[in-house]
């Protein structure tokens, strides 16, 4: 017996016991968390907070497998040398001067703002967002969630086709830190979508939004999703089956013919052969080919980032433009726009379920 004649499990149920002692930790109101799981970005566009970041997204094993021993001598002594600069550079080119922060964190936080409100008539539920690499971190965001009292806990990854390099390292991070804590929250981890119909829909609407702002349509539509090493796939990744699903449907959806629709894959990194085509690729032979139209969409990404602005709707336009082209299109991401929102906080509400 405890002081007081109360045994452990008694404190440790205050229904059956009167006042707490004045050192047990404060008892709040359960609550259920949703976090948003995004990839991240850096703090700032100078060298070292553009180091920083990429030293931690390059030195997870879900991204670069290479052993640690051959891997971080040539990322910390010659990668992260120079790469910073040019990566800085990139970022300076696509940074939001407003708020002095990267898109892909602008966006991400204003979807978990106005998927907020979708649920603000249950104050039981609370919605954060959190970074795999970079700030705010998901640890942090894991805390913030159990200092409001949060019992219970989504993990939504913010990434319509699952790779292990995506889905699966976010989910890590959240868990590696759950190993440290001495209460555990209920855990659930929402599954990619990246065939559901809604999502389909909404993606083919947005396309047709921009194809109907042009004067002539595209003699092509090129649906290019980020990369990876072909060997992943081959070691059972399905991130290019699911790619490919994704884009087939969406073309059905529009009814563009399939010989005019192609599936690529961007960003490419490293001496290996990667998921193909590349996208940087078949712009070039586009181009050179006689096509003078093109429009583009990358569907593996919720929300603009360094990747969809610089790559794709800056970089990879000049390179068509200076290849013969002369129309180029990009296809804004769902970002926050309401239906999207809907879109994401109905995943939430299917994920809930059986929790509220």
């Amino acid at each position: 017996m405890t002081t007081g004649g109360m045994n452990k499990m008694q404190i440790a149920n205050q229904d059956t016991v009167g006042p707490l002692p004045a050192e047990h930790p404060r008892v709040r109101k359960q609550k259920i968390g949703v976090l948003l799981l995004n990839l991240g970005t850096p703090d700032a566009t100078d060298y070292f907070s553009v180091r920083r970041y990429l030293s931690e997204f390059l030195s997870d094993k879900r991204v670069i497998d290479y052993p640690s021993w051959l891997w971080q001598p040539l990322l910390q002594g010659i990668i992260l040398t120079s790469r910073p600069f040019r990566s800085g550079a990139a970022y300076a080119s696509i940074w939001d001067q407003r708020t002095n922060e990267s898109p892909l964190l602008v966006y991400t936080r204003s979807i978990a703002e106005k998927m907020s409100a979708e649920f603000e008539a249950n104050d039981n539920i609370v919605i954060e967002f959190g970074m795999r690499y970079g700030n705010p971190s998901t640890p942090k965001m894991i805390k913030s969630l159990l200092d409001q009292g949060c019992t219970k806990i989504l993990l939504f990854a913010l990434y319509p086709q699952y790779s292990a390099t995506t889905t699966a390292t976010a989910y890590d991070k959240a868990f590696d830190y759950l190993k440290t804590i001495p209460r555990q929250p209920a855990i659930r981890t929402a599954p990619p979508w990246q065939d559901d119909p809604a999502y389909i829909e909404l993606l083919a609407q947005s396309i047709q939004e921009k194809l109907d702002e042009l004067e002539n349509p595209p003699e092509y539509i090129l649906t290019s999703f980020h990369g990876l090493p072909k060997r992943y796939l081959l070691q059972g990744d399905p991130y290019h089956c699911l790619c490919a699903k994704t884009s087939r449907l969406v073309r059905e959806k529009l009814g563009w013919p399939e010989d005019q629709w192609i599936t690529t894959f961007q960003s490419r990194f490293g001496p290996e052969e990667w998921l193909q085509p590349y996208t940087d690729k078949t712009i070039e032979k586009l181009a050179h080919d006689g096509v003078k139209r093109i429009a583009i969409v990358s569907p593996a990404f919720v929300c603009e980032c360094i990747e969809t602005l610089e790559e794709i709707a800056m970089e990879a336009r000049d390179e068509f433009l200076e290849n013969g082209g002369e129309e180029y299109t990009y296809i804004p991401c769902l970002n926050d726009r309401d239906e999207h929102i809907h879109l994401l906080s109905n995943y939430v509400r299917r994920e809930l379920q059986g929790w509220v």
